[in-house]
């Protein structure tokens, strides 16, 4: 192991091997290295030494962010090559990835022509039947997810009645939406020519709405078809079309006869901004637990008016220097005051009865009457103001002792001009300036907190006022008595049951109906108040001018050139209309009509359970009153839907989604684009577009209707009320990319290949074949495989 020594001693060094001059080469290349690194560093301190010197340091400049792609071009871009309603070209190879937009194209379009949608009215189909109604979404606008999760739903049953071998009906429509679309096209004719309704005219406007419902109404029936929906289309109806139009009528008229409908002053929830009076379900409340101050739709931008406080001020009695105090809420309608209520056996204003008050601001008298009913002497002073044209408890007591009811305020909620100084205010500000005028009389008592609940309007956010007008009301109760006693009784079912306590709730304590609105839109009341040689005489109810002529001639006994005639200005409840849906797309009141007599009643009504009342308990009752059946035996409702953090859907949140935005793809801008276009205030148009850009920072991807569609399915399965987050949409949209590939890879084995024959299923047993599989989609699949 050891080397010989040379002569001199001097040990002899070994020769390098090549491990050697690897490592050497290694140490080489590491300290070069190195070297570089510290003259790197040095040189950068260098600099930063010249630039801290020179105190000119310059920030390095950004980079440029990289374009953000827009989710929808390709959908936007793609061009279909199959021709509308023909079959798609299937003999191509897959595409190597998932397309939704190339994947759903075509197919919608060629089963509509194909027929598959159609239901068979002929008696002579035997086949079990299946009829659902679409709840016809309003034509104010387009779409929203609720509307995506209610189809998706109902088209999961028709498809499934379908390929279990049923007879199909399922009708489309939309509905004129009365309050809903004069609102938007009034906001819409302001924003863009400057304009009211009124400046306008009556003719001229509902021109315009006509247009715009042509221009949108056929956006809604494009998105239904881009969801996929197998609907009947030939089927197609309006709730403002020729046939719901004499449905209609037809109603009012039966009802009519049947002592049903009648026309009644009295209180109504007034919405200044409509100029019309609502029903109670369409105003919202809220619950004021402190003092808050709130602008009001019609005043003054820049102010605000506090609610949750009570005020009091002292009457005087006449002839004397004794005072009665009174407190209120409202404190505006004190100038509308013709009493002061007290209890009979109240001994702190038994000397005062039979006694006259004096009105600080009006020349009038204020009676000091005795109720028992309307006062609790235990509460506050025990005196109560009355104002019967504007408080539903006052204006019941009025009746109950023959006073004057005197409203104190416009149809546009100014003070009329009966209110003295303050005519012509807004009633907000009226209240204003009369609490500081009854300071500087000396007839202010105090003010203090108070918990109240405030009526809002649905639609315009308007402070609902009670106000008395001549209104047209049906008598609901025994109408609902049945629709009660039919879920009882189990002839009506309601799914989730739970929904029955609401159902008895609503029912069993109902009002009279109101179903005249002061507006333009909807269907005019077939109601005219006729003159006789001037004189005007009872209003009659008629199908036409003509008919009406000939019944106030019969009636009254004269000739027919002396009656002249005015139709009613009102129109009817959108929920009227709505109410005979089920049946008036039927063809009723012909009993007669195909349809009619194949399909009536429909099978299941499948709806939001928002609107269990509005509409579904609308319909039961006036099916059971018009046609003596049940408009359908079934009622199932779904959940709210809302977005990820629990929110109603609300275009004034700026949260609402096209389904078109999740099944396209939608950019960041185009969202900020669709908020700047709306009608909402610009404080709410900052917090929604800040809202967007936190939730779709990037846009929505695009994710097909299949997808869209699955995710709300599965949402819908737990029961309550869905809080939809795109993203588990977009993971849906993953999920159908794995059933592509997986396709793809199957057909791999399924395709000849080498020679090999392509793969076929075994021969079914000659015995039953198909028939004896249990379900029908395995024999769907081997059938597609032979």
């Amino acid at each position: 192991f050891f080397q010989a020594t040379p002569s001199n001693g001097a040990m002899e060094q070994p020769a390098p091997t090549d491990a050697d001059a690897k490592k050497a080469d290694k140490a080489a290349k590491k300290a070069a290295k190195e070297a570089k690194f510290a003259a790197k560093k040095a040189a950068q301190e260098a600099q930063q030494q010249k630039q801290a010197a020179d105190g000119a340091a310059k920030p390095a400049a950004p980079k440029e962010a990289p374009p953000v792609e827009d989710p929808a071009a390709l959908a936007t871009a793609y061009v279909n090559p199959t021709p509308a309603g023909e079959l798609k070209a299937m003999s191509g190879p897959m595409a190597q990835k998932y397309l939704p937009h190339e994947v759903e194209a075509s197919w919608n379009a060629w089963w509509e022509a194909s027929g598959y949608y159609r239901g068979n009215s002929d008696p002579a189909d035997t086949r079990p039947k299946f009829s659902i109604c679409l709840p016809p979404p309003n034509v104010t606008g387009s779409l929203h997810l609720g509307h995506a999760l209610t189809v998706a739903v109902q088209d999961l049953l028709a498809r499934w009645k379908r390929m279990s071998g049923y007879n199909v009906l399922w009708i489309p429509g939309t509905d004129h939406a009365g309050i809903a679309t004069q609102v938007v096209v009034e906001k819409k004719l302001k924003k863009e020519r400057g304009l009211t309704r009124h400046d306008l005219g009556r003719e001229e406007f509902l021109k315009t709405v006509f247009e715009w419902k042509e221009a949108y109404g056929q956006r809604i029936t494009m998105q239904l078809r881009r969801l996929g929906c197998s609907l009947d289309w030939s089927r197609e109806v309006f709730t403002m079309d020729e046939q719901r139009a004499a449905s209609v009528k037809a109603a009012f008229l039966r009802f009519h006869k049947e002592g049903l409908i009648y026309r009644d002053v009295r209180l109504t929830n007034w919405c200044c901004i409509l100029r019309s009076g609502i029903s109670d379900i369409e105003v919202e409340y809220e619950d004021l637990e402190a003092p808050k101050r709130l602008s009001v739709p019609g005043h003054p931008k820049d102010r605000t008016y506090v609610f949750g406080r009570i005020w009091s001020f002292a009457y005087k009695v006449d002839g004397s220097d004794e005072e009665i105090v009174v407190a209120t809420t409202r404190p505006e309608t004190m100038l509308g005051d013709v009493a002061v209520a007290v209890h009979p056996d109240d001994p702190r204003y038994k000397q005062l009865h039979g006694k006259q008050l004096v009105h600080p601001f009006v020349a009038r008298k204020i009676k000091l009457i005795l109720d028992p009913v309307l006062v609790d002497m235990s509460f506050g002073t025990g005196a109560v103001k009355v104002t019967p044209a504007h408080d539903p408890n006052d204006f019941a007591c009025g009746r109950r002792h023959g006073l004057d009811e005197i409203t104190v305020f416009t149809e546009e909620g100014k003070m009329a001009d009966n209110c003295g100084m303050f005519a012509g205010m807004m009633r907000f500000d009226a209240r204003v300036e009369l609490l500081a005028e009854l300071k500087r009389r000396g007839l202010h008592r105090g003010e203090a907190d108070n918990k109240m609940r405030l009526g809002v309007c649905q639609r315009t956010g308007d402070i609902i006022e009670p106000m008395l007008k001549p209104q047209w009301w049906v008598d609901c109760s025994g109408m609902a008595r049945r629709a009660v006693e039919a879920v009882r009784q189990g002839e009506l079912k309601i799914i989730p049951a739970e929904h029955e306590r609401t159902w008895y709730a609503w029912l069993e304590n109902i009002r009279d109906w109101c179903v005249s609105r002061q507006l333009w839109w909807g269907h005019r009341i077939p109601a005219y108040f006729p003159t006789v040689k001037g004189e005007k005489v009872e209003v009659v109810v008629a199908g036409s001018m003509e008919e009406a002529r000939e019944a106030v001639v019969e009636r009254e006994g004269c000739a027919a050139e002396d009656v002249s005639l005015k139709q009613e200005e009102d129109v009817l409840d959108t929920w009227f209309s709505s109410g005979l849906f089920p049946f008036s797309c039927l063809g009723w009141p012909d009993e007669q009509a195909p349809d009619y007599a194949a399909w009536h009643p429909t099978s299941l009504l499948e709806t939001g359970q928002d609107i269990l009342f509005f509409w579904v308990a609308r319909m039961v009752m006036c099916s059971l009153q018009l046609t003596d059946r049940l408009p359908f035996s079934e009622v199932y409702l779904h959940a709210m839907v809302r977005d990820k953090r629990g929110r109603k859907m609300s275009k004034s949140l700026g949260n609402v989604i096209d389904p078109l935005e999740v099944i396209n793809g939608v950019s960041l801008a185009s969202l900020f684009a669709k908020l700047d276009a709306g009608n909402i205030e610009p404080k709410e148009l900052a917090a929604a577009k800040k809202m967007n850009e936190e939730e779709f920072p990037l846009g929505i991807p695009e994710c097909g209707s299949d997808a869209l569609r699955f995710g709300l399915l599965a949402f819908c399965g737990q029961g309550r009320d869905v809080n939809l987050d795109i993203a588990r949409v977009v993971a849906y949209r993953n999920f159908c990319n794995k059933l592509w590939n997986a396709t793809r890879f199957a057909f791999l084995y399924l395709d000849a290949a080498d020679g090999q024959a392509p793969f076929r299923p075994a021969e079914l047993p000659a015995a039953g074949g198909a028939a004896n599989l249990p379900l029908l989609a395995d024999a769907w699949i081997l059938s597609r495989l032979a």
